[in-house]
C-alpha cells in the first residue's frame, strides 16, 4: 500500500504534498503559581510526538519528567494544573540529560543524528487561520474543536497536549494546507548603512506571518516570552502555542514538529 493511501487525508481533493519528511510536536509545561509568575520557569514535562509527513500518522512519542532546580517544589496550583505530582519531577532527570534522552529517541526513530531542531519552527496559528479563518485568539482546546475534532485525553497534561496539537496539524494539512518555516533563530542578513538607518519593526499582532517572541533556555530554566510566540523547525514543533490559555495561568512555554518543530505555545 502507497503511503498516500495510507494518509488521513488520502481522500481530501486539495491535499499537497509536504516539504518534510517528519514533524516533531513539542509541548513543555513548567513551573507555575496561581495569579503570578515564578521566576525562573523551569520545564517540568518534556514530551514531544513525532508525526508522519507522508501519512499524517503519530508514529512515535517521547516523554521525560524534569527536575527543577530553582523551585524544587511544586506548588499546590501547578500540580492540579498539569497532574504532574511531586515523586514525578523528584525521581526526574535534570534539562541536559532530558534533551540527551530525546535526541537519542529521535535519532532512533527517525535516523536524524542531531538537527538543529529549536533554530526553526513553525507558528501553527498561521496554518490554522488561514485554513480555518478567525482572527481572534483562541487556545488549543478550542482550535481542536473548532477543526472538528474531540478533545482527547487531560489539558495541560504535556504529552495530551502535544498529541491533540499533532493531531490538528494533521488535519490542518489534510485539509490542503503546506506547511512551512514562519521563523527562526538566524542571524539577520547584513544590511546597507542606509537601511540600518530604518526602524525596525515586527508583527506581533496575532495574524499570519505574526512573530514568535523566542524561548530562551539555560540551565534549565525558560526565559520570559512576549505575548506572541509558537514554532517548528524542518519538521519539528517547539513553544508558546499560538492560542492563549483559556483562564490566565503562569505554567511556561507549550508543544507542537525535526524534521521542523511544531509548537502551539506555553500555558
Amino acid at each position: 500500500m502507497s503511503s498516500a493511501a495510507a494518509a488521513p487525508w488520502a481522500q481530501a481533493p486539495h491535499h499537497l504534498l509536504q516539504e518534510f519528511e517528519y514533524f516533531l510536536v513539542v509541548d513543555f509545561e513548567a513551573t507555575c503559581e496561581k495569579d503570578k509568575r515564578i521566576y525562573p520557569q523551569e520545564i517540568i514535562e518534556f514530551p514531544s510526538v513525532l508525526v508522519d509527513g507522508a501519512t499524517g500518522r503519530i508514529q512515535s512519542a517521547f516523554r521525560r519528567y524534569v527536575r527543577p532546580k530553582y523551585h524544587p517544589v511544586l506548588t499546590p496550583f501547578c500540580r492540579e494544573l498539569t497532574g504532574i505530582r511531586q515523586e514525578d519531577v523528584d525521581g526526574g532527570v535534570d534539562l541536559g540529560e532530558a534533551l540527551w534522552l530525546h535526541d537519542r529517541w529521535l535519532q532512533a526513530a527517525t535516523g536524524i543524528e542531531k538537527p538543529a531542531y529549536f533554530d526553526r519552527w513553525v507558528n501553527l496559528r498561521v496554518p490554522f487561520q488561514a485554513v480555518l479563518g478567525g482572527g481572534g485568539r483562541v487556545n488549543l482546546q478550542e482550535a481542536v474543536r473548532a477543526a472538528g475534532l474531540q478533545w482527547e485525553g487531560r489539558l495541560h497534561c504535556g504529552l495530551d497536549d502535544a498529541r491533540n496539537t499533532a493531531r490538528l496539524l494533521v488535519e490542518i494539512m489534510r485539509r490542503g494546507s503546506k506547511i512551512a518555516i514562519t521563523g527562526s533563530l538566524a542571524p539577520p542578513p547584513i544590511q546597507d548603512k542606509e537601511e540600518e538607518q530604518q526602524p525596525h519593526t515586527s508583527l506581533c499582532s496575532g495574524a499570519a506571518g505574526a512573530c514568535y517572541c523566542g524561548v530562551a533556555s539555560r540551565g534549565g530554566v525558560v526565559a520570559m516570552q512576549g505575548r506572541c510566540r509558537g514554532g517548528a523547525t524542518g519538521g519539528v514543533a517547539t513553544g508558546r502555542p499560538p492560542w492563549e490559555p483559556s483562564a490566565p495561568t503562569s505554567c511556561g512555554p507549550t508543544e507542537l514538529v525535526a524534521p521542523p518543530i511544531v509548537t502551539s505555545g506555553s500555558v
